[in-house]
C-alpha cells in the first residue's frame, strides 16, 4: 500500500496547531461535500479529508503518525507498518460506531485499526450516517434579537426545507447543530451542523460583543452641545453630546451591544459634518465665523 501524507491532504503545515488543522478540515469539508461540491472527484477528496482529519485531529494518532514521516516515509511511498505496530494499542483501534470512519484506506487501518493482528472497522450496516458541515449567513437584526431562519439544502434526494431557531446573542463562527439533519445511516442520521456567519450591516460594525456607530453631528452640536437620538439594535434612545466635542470622541452606551451572560455596550464615535455653501447668507455665515475665530488654528502642532 502507498504511504499517505495527511497534511498534505489539509493543506497544512507539519507544525500546524490543532485550531489550524480544524480551520483546514472544514474549509475543505464545505468544499468537497457530496451534497454541494460540482467538483468531478468531490466524494474521494471528501473521504480522504475525513480521513486526514481524524488521524491528525486526535493527539495520540497525531505523534504516532509523526513518528513515522520522521522515519523518512513520503507520500506514495511504499509502505509497511514497523514490526510491532500492532501493539501500540493506547486507542488506537477503529471505533465502528464513528461516523468519520466510514470508508478509510487499507493504510489509515493498518496504522489504527491494530495492523495485522488488530481489530478493523466493521462494513456492517450499522454505521450512523456523517455529519455535515455548512454556512449559515444571517443579518445583524437576527443575530441580536435571535428567530427563525428557513434554509433549502441541496441533498441527493433534491431540496430540503429546514427552519433554524437562532439564539439571541449569536456570533460569527459559533455553531448551531441540528441533530438527525446530516447524512443518513442505517444506524441513524448523522446531525447538521450549521456555522453562523454575521453578514456585515450598514450602519453597525461589530467588535466581539459591542457595537460600533460612526454618528455624524453638526459643528454646532460638536461646540455647544446637544442631546440627540441615535439608532440601537433594540430601537433609538437619546444620547447626549457634551460641550466641545471633537471628530473621533467616543461616547458610551452600557448595555447596547449583543446579548449575552454579559451583554456588550454601543460605542458611538463622532464625526463633525460640514455643512456645505449654497447660498450668499450661508457663506456669509462662515466668511463671519473665520473672522470670529480668527485665532484658532487646528495645525498649530503640526
Amino acid at each position: 500500500m502507498k504511504f499517505k501524507d495527511y497534511y498534505e491532504v489539509l493543506g497544512v503545515s507539519d507544525s500546524a496547531t490543532a485550531d489550524e488543522i480544524k480551520s483546514a478540515y472544514r474549509r475543505l469539508a464545505r468544499k468537497f461535500h457530496p451534497d454541494v461540491s460540482k467538483e468531478d472527484d468531490a466524494e474521494a477528496r471528501f473521504k480522504a479529508i475525513n480521513e486526514a482529519y481524524e488521524a491528525l485531529r486526535d493527539a495520540d494518532k497525531r505523534k504516532a503518525y509523526d513518528d513515522l514521516k520522521r522515519g523518512g516515509f513520503r507520500a506514495g511511498d511504499e509502505f509497511r507498518p514497523p514490526p510491532g505496530w500492532g501493539n501500540q494499542g493506547g486507542g488506537f483501534d477503529f471505533d465502528p460506531a464513528d461516523p468519520q470512519s466510514a470508508g478509510f484506506s487499507d493504510f489509515f487501518e493498518s496504522l489504527f485499526g491494530g495492523g495485522a493482528g488488530g481489530r478493523r472497522a466493521s462494513r456492517g450496516p450499522s454505521r450512523r450516517g456523517a455529519d455535515v458541515t455548512a454556512r449559515l449567513s444571517i443579518d445583524l437584526e437576527t443575530a441580536y434579537a435571535g428567530g427563525a431562519q428557513r434554509i433549502n439544502l441541496s441533498r441527493a434526494g433534491g431540496q430540503k426545507s429546514l427552519d433554524v431557531k437562532i439564539p439571541a446573542g449569536i456570533q460569527s463562527g459559533q455553531t448551531i447543530r441540528l441533530a438527525g439533519q446530516g447524512d443518513s445511516g442505517a444506524a441513524g442520521a448523522g446531525d447538521l451542523m450549521l456555522e453562523v456567519d454575521v453578514a456585515p450591516h450598514r450602519i453597525f460594525q461589530l467588535d466581539g460583543r459591542d457595537i460600533v456607530l460612526k454618528l455624524p453631528v453638526t459643528p454646532w452640536e460638536a461646540a455647544l452641545g446637544a442631546t440627540i437620538e441615535v439608532p440601537t439594535l433594540g430601537g433609538r434612545v437619546g444620547l447626549r453630546i457634551p460641550e466641545g466635542s471633537a471628530s473621533g470622541r467616543k461616547l458610551r452606551l452600557k448595555g447596547r451591544g449583543m446579548p449575552g451572560a454579559k451583554p456588550g455596550d454601543q460605542y458611538v464615535v463622532l464625526e463633525i459634518q460640514t455643512p456645505p455653501v449654497s447660498s450668499e447668507d450661508e457663506r456669509r455665515v462662515y466668511e463671519q465665523m473665520r473672522e470670529t475665530f480668527d485665532s484658532f488654528d487646528p495645525r498649530s502642532e503640526l
